[in-house]
C-alpha cells in the first residue's frame, strides 16, 4: 500500500483499529400523518444520537490506529 508519507506509513503497517459494533436497527417508524407525534420525534432523535455515538467511536478507532489524522 502506498502512503503519501512513507516514514509514517511504515509505522502504521500492521496496526489495527479496535472493533466497533454495527449500529442497531432503527427504533423509529415512519410518521403516520403529515406531522410526526412527539413519540415519533423522540424515537428518531434517539436513533440519530445512537448513530452519532457509533460514528464517533469508529472515528476514534481510526485515529488510534493511525489511519486518519488526530
Amino acid at each position: 500500500m502506498a502512503y503519501l508519507n512513507q516514514e509514517k506509513g511504515s509505522q502504521r503497517a500492521g496496526k489495527r483499529a479496535a472493533a466497533v459494533a454495527d449500529a442497531a436497527a432503527l427504533g423509529s417508524v415512519v410518521a403516520a400523518g403529515a406531522n410526526p407525534t412527539k413519540a415519533e420525534y423522540d424515537a428518531l432523535r434517539t436513533d440519530v444520537a445512537n448513530l452519532r455515538t457509533k460514528l464517533n467511536a469508529a472515528l476514534a478507532a481510526l485515529r488510534t490506529a493511525g489511519v486518519i489524522a488526530p
